[in-house]
């Protein structure tokens, strides 16, 4: 079953699991102790065909995770009332979405990354499709994933790859031509797991 709206929101009243880049990588070491906090939003929308998750392409020419997938998100500012405020604010520089248009459900806990941040997944709902207006500063692309292929623990991988002279493993779940992993899977895989005892 494909969760709409109210199923999603009766997920995320429940308790959900930690993640980290460590879940996989035990005894790992990161780059120091201090987290910084970030924000991305985890746009769902709606569409004739069912629902679907609003990802991102990063420019090449960016100095932190060039050319890879993302969702729209980033560093939360002093002036940012709270974590939903920083994805917001981040999705609409990055895509043009309007905040008007997303109806917040409610937040992932927390994943921590090897790069040193905390990133707090905010769940929001579009019913309005947007003129996407790509920053490109920053996004290279804007497109969507069916929602069913990120529910299905089947097309979720474990690869790894050297990082910093250590052996470190990580979730992926390709998607045609786009190679999602890292950070942005693992997320992906925690709200498969959420929304999988519906």
């Amino acid at each position: 079953m494909i969760p709409q709206q109210a199923d999603i929101l009766r997920a995320l009243a429940r308790p959900g699991g930690t993640s980290s880049d460590y879940d996989l990588n035990p005894g790992a070491s990161g780059l120091g102790s201090a987290k910084k906090e970030a924000g991305v939003l985890v746009p769902l929308i709606e569409r004739p065909s069912g629902v679907h998750v609003v990802l991102t392409k990063r420019a090449a020419h960016l100095s932190s995770h060039p050319g890879q997938i993302a969702f729209p998100g980033g560093k939360r500012d002093v002036g940012d009332a709270d974590i939903s405020a920083t994805a917001l604010r981040e999705a609409h520089e990055e895509t043009g979405l309007d905040p008007s248009l997303v109806q917040i459900l409610g937040q992932l806990p927390a994943h921590e990354t090897v790069t040193g941040f905390n990133i707090t997944p905010t769940i929001g709902w579009i019913r309005t499709p947007w003129v996407v207006k790509a920053d490109p500063g920053e996004v290279a692309e804007v497109f969507e994933v069916p929602l069913s292929h990120v529910m299905m623990e089947r097309n979720f991988q474990v690869q790894s790859r050297h990082w910093r002279g250590q052996r470190r493993s990580y979730y992926c779940v390709p998607y045609g031509p786009y190679y999602i992993w890292g950070a942005t899977a693992r997320i992906l895989r925690g709200l498969a797991d959420q929304l999988d005892p519906l």
